[in-house]
């Protein structure tokens, strides 16, 4: 049997505490063999910079990279910051597409973010009169494979694509909307409508029920993402996958460092778990394990919360149960057995 090799970057703050819970969880699901990387804050502090050479080679050569969360007050605003290495994994590893599920309510809607282009990496500098600039930039290429992405995911889902932009003041969106209305013919299937990025966030507040799939560039995604997780239960909830087309996608809860309370046991590690479950999915091909994993966490929300969700459980208890709902849905009942084999 084949071993799955996952690159595991625990990062700073609570990302050590997080990922140790998310890794005891994998571990109890599938075979699996975890390489802990220096990444982020602690890699500068020990290392000189974020995104190590070993670490960079160790995520290219692994099935999947599961990534705690990076961020230090110390950096900021510093030349060296734990993010530049968040960047730069995206960029090298080239996970264009960032998947970010919402699901609370009567709302269950998918955010699919372009990941690796935009404002974020395009060009910006300070100029001599002290003004300064960053540059948003889009080729036809990069919009097309994302919304090819966003369009699939439609279909698998209730079929209806909102495209997200600012057609009526930015070329890039005018790009952006002219690309994805010409994909629109492949997709029979599914729905596109196109609103402009304010106006999808003005009714990710008012109607987040409305919406399914939604797909939108870089800036807007990272936004708008945040708004959702808001309206659901708070970023502490959110998941992510960060997706290409070949090689290991990044799978990271929404949430920062949160370094006041690191060291506390008191991190909710529901957002790092549901991102295992997209690892599942997305990175492993194990849908059955990730709906089981998705299942469990939102019991143990109601039996176990965490301080955040409105409980007392710490990090370890919190994980401690999501095991136990696991093992209770995973194994079958005595009688069933029985019967199957008679």
């Amino acid at each position: 049997m084949t071993v799955l090799r996952i690159a595991c970057l625990p990062g700073d703050g609570v990302g050590p505490e997080v990922t140790a819970a998310a890794t005891r969880v994998l571990s109890s699901l599938l075979d699996v063999e975890l390489e802990e990387l220096p990444f982020g804050g602690r890699a500068i502090i020990d290392l000189g910079e974020p995104l190590p050479a070993d670490t960079l080679a160790a995520c290219r050569g692994a099935d999947a990279v599961l990534l705690g969360a990076v961020g230090l007050p110390q950096f900021d605003g510093a030349a060296v910051r734990p993010e530049q290495g968040l960047i730069r994994l995206r960029g090298a590893l080239d996970v264009y597409a960032n998947l970010r599920p919402t699901r609370g309510d009567g709302i269950d809607l998918l955010i699919v973010r372009e990941l690796v282009g935009g404002l974020y990496f395009g060009a910006s500098g300070r100029r001599e009169d002290g003004s300064a600039y960053d540059t948003c930039d889009y080729s036809p290429a990069q919009i097309e494979r994302v919304a090819r992405r966003g369009f699939e995911l439609a279909r698998e889902r209730r079929g209806l694509l909102t495209s997200a932009d600012k057609a009526n003041v930015m070329e890039t969106s005018r790009l952006w909307r002219e690309v994805v209305s010409g994909l629109a013919g492949d997709y029979a299937d599914v729905t596109l409508e196109h609103m402009l990025a304010d106006t999808v966030g003005l009714q990710l507040v008012q109607a987040p029920g409305r919406f399914d799939t939604i797909v939108t560039e870089n800036t807007f995604g990272d936004i708008l993402s945040d708004v959702a997780a808001a309206v659901t239960g708070g970023l502490g909830l959110a998941a992510s996958a960060s997706l290409g087309d070949d090689g290991p996608g990044i799978f990271e809860p929404v949430h920062g460092s949160a370094p006041d309370i690191a060291g506390t046991g008191a991190a909710n590690p529901a957002a790092m778990l549901r991102s295992v479950a997209l690892l599942l999915d997305h990175g492993l091909g194990e849908p059955t394990l990730a709906r089981a994993l998705e299942r469990a966490v939102d019991e143990a929300l109601t039996t176990t919360p965490t301080r955040d969700a409105g409980g007392t459980a710490g990090t370890d208890a919190f994980g401690d149960a999501v095991l136990d709902a696991l093992a209770a849905a995973l194994t079958p009942e005595e009688d069933a057995w029985t019967t199957n084999v008679s």
